[in-house]
C-alpha cells in the first residue's frame, strides 16, 4: 500500500509537506502542490480518511435523518442536501425514521458510533427532544429540517405551514365552500399544529364557524383515511371539500371516496399539503400548496457547514421557506341547488 512517505520520497520533499497537499492546509507553493498531486495520482495513492479525520478531528461525513423517505417532499429534500454536501466535500448518511420514535433513537446512537460532522434532523415529534439533547451533549452541530420542536434551539430551515394551510382553505371558500374538513397528522408534531391554526384562521378571516366534527387527527401516513372519511360523510351536514395536511393524506382521501364511488372533485373537492414531485408531474391533479423541497435540504447543509466550520454557540437562525399555492382541477366550485 502506498503512504504519503513513499509520495514525499518520489516528490523529494517532506512527509509533512505531502499531508498538507491532502489536507490542502499550511503554506506550499502551487509549484510543489502540483507536483505532489501529479506524484499520487501516477501512484494511485489514496488518502487514509480515517487517520485524516483523527487529525483534523473530522469525518467530512454529515448525516441526515428524515421521517418518511417514500414521501416524495423528504425524498427531494434528500437530493438537495446530497447534492449540496458533495459540492462542498462532504458525504451524507441517510436514515430514515418511519415516524418511529424507537427507530430515531437508533439513528442517532449510529451518528454517534460514526463520528459525524453534524446532523440534519427532521424530528418524529416533540418527544425528539431527547435524542436532539443527546446530540447536543456530545457538541455535535444541528440544524432541524421542516418540523421544530419546543424547548429545543438549533438553526432551522422550515415551511410556513400555516400560511400554506390558510392559502388552500381560503381557496375552497373561493370556491363557495363552507364546509370545509381538515385531515389532519398528530399534533404532537409542530406542521399539524401550524395547519391547524392556518385552517381555523381562514374560518375566522371569512366568517365561518369552527366545527370540531370536521378535523380528524391521522398519522402523516396512509392508514386510517377509509374510517375518517366513514365519520365525515355520515355527518348530518357533511363537508364539500377537505383539506389534507399532506400528500400522502390526500391520497387516502381520495381513494377512499373513489371506493364509495364519491367523484373528485365534482361531489366533492381536495386539496393539500406538498406536491408529488417529477413522478406526477405528467399528469398533475391536485391543487396543493407546494414546499421548495430541494431547498431544505440545500439550505440546511449550508447552515450546518457554516455551524461546524465556526464552532460558535447562540445566535442561531431560522429561515421560513414560504409554500406556493398551485390549483389545478382537484377542486372546484360548488354547485348550489
Amino acid at each position: 500500500m502506498v503512504t504519503i512517505y513513499d509520495i514525499a520520497k518520489k516528490a523529494n520533499v517532506s512527509a509533512m509537506t505531502v499531508s498538507r497537499v491532502i489536507n490542502n492546509s499550511g503554506r506550499i507553493s502551487e509549484k510543489t502542490r502540483i507536483k505532489v498531486k501529479k506524484i499520487m495520482e501516477e501512484m494511485n495513492y489514496v488518502p487514509n480518511s480515517m487517520a485524516r479525520s483523527l487529525v483534523l478531528q473530522e469525518t467530512k461525513i454529515l448525516s441526515l435523518l428524515i421521517t418518511d423517505i417514500t414521501n416524495p417532499f423528504f425524498t427531494t429534500l434528500a437530493r438537495g442536501a446530497e447534492d449540496a454536501a458533495m459540492r462542498r466535500g462532504y458525504k451524507l448518511l441517510f436514515g430514515n425514521s418511519d415516524e418511529n420514535l424507537q427507530k430515531e433513537k437508533e439513528y442517532v446512537d449510529m451518528m454517534l458510533t460514526a463520528r459525524v460532522d453534524g446532523v440534519l434532523f427532521a424530528p418524529t415529534g416533540d418527544a425528539s427532544l431527547e435524542h436532539l439533547s443527546i446530540l447536543r451533549t456530545h457538541n455535535i452541530p444541528l440544524v432541524l429540517l421542516d418540523r421544530e420542536v419546543p424547548g429545543f434551539e438549533t438553526d432551522m430551515v422550515l415551511g410556513d405551514s400555516r400560511a400554506g394551510a390558510r392559502q388552500l382553505v381560503e381557496h375552497l371558500i373561493s370556491l363557495g365552500h363552507k364546509r370545509i374538513a381538515l385531515l389532519n397528522g398528530p399534533l404532537h408534531v409542530s406542521t399539524a399544529r401550524h395547519r391547524l391554526a392556518g385552517y381555523k384562521e381562514a374560518l375566522k378571516l371569512n366568517d365561518l364557524a369552527y366545527d370540531d366534527r370536521l378535523v380528524v387527527e391521522l398519522d402523516y401516513k396512509p392508514a386510517a383515511e377509509n374510517l375518517a372519511m366513514d365519520s365525515l360523510l355520515q355527518q348530518t351536514d357533511p363537508p364539500t371539500a377537505i383539506f389534507a395536511a399532506n400528500n400522502f393524506l390526500a391520497i387516502g382521501a381520495i381513494r377512499s371516496l373513489r371506493a364509495k364511488g364519491i367523484s373528485v372533485p365534482k361531489q366533492i373537492s381536495v386539496v393539500c399539503f406538498d406536491d408529488f414531485g417529477e413522478s406526477l408531474s405528467l399528469d398533475p391533479f391536485l391543487t396543493v400548496a407546494s414546499q421548495p423541497a430541494y431547498q431544505f435540504g440545500a439550505l440546511g447543509i449550508q447552515l450546518l457547514i457554516e455551524r461546524i466550520q465556526d464552532k460558535s454557540e447562540g445566535d442561531y437562525r431560522k429561515i421560513v421557506l414560504p409554500p406556493e399555492l398551485i390549483i389545478r382541477s382537484s377542486a372546484q366550485a360548488l354547485n348550489i341547488m
